[in-house]
C-alpha cells in the first residue's frame, strides 16, 4: 500500500494492540513509536491531542498526499487516509 504509517503507542494500550493486529492482518506496514521511551514523540502526541497523551495516535503520509493525523482510528480510517 502506498504511503507511510507511523503509530504512536504504549505497551499497555489495548487499542494500540488491536489496531496493530488489524494492520498486520491486512499487510499494512507501519512504524511504531512507544511514547514512553521517546519524549519528542510524546510531545507530538500531546500537541495533536490538545495536551493529552492519547494513543494510538496515527500519522499517515499517503504517497503524493497531505499528512493525516488521527487519534484511535479504525482500520477503515487508516486505509482511507492511505488512499486505499
Amino acid at each position: 500500500m502506498p504511503g507511510t504509517v507511523t503509530m504512536y503507542s504504549t505497551t499497555w494500550c489495548g487499542y494500540c494492540r488491536r489496531l496493530k493486529s488489524q494492520l498486520d492482518r491486512e499487510g499494512i506496514a507501519y512504524h511504531e513509536i512507544n511514547i514512553e521511551h521517546d519524549p519528542e514523540s510524546a510531545a507530538f502526541v500531546e500537541k495533536a491531542n490538545g495536551g493529552n497523551q492519547t494513543v494510538p495516535t496515527v500519522r499517515v503520509l499517503p504517497a503524493g498526499g497531505d499528512e493525516v493525523v488521527m487519534t484511535n482510528p479504525s482500520l477503515a480510517q487508516v486505509k482511507q487516509a492511505l488512499g486505499a
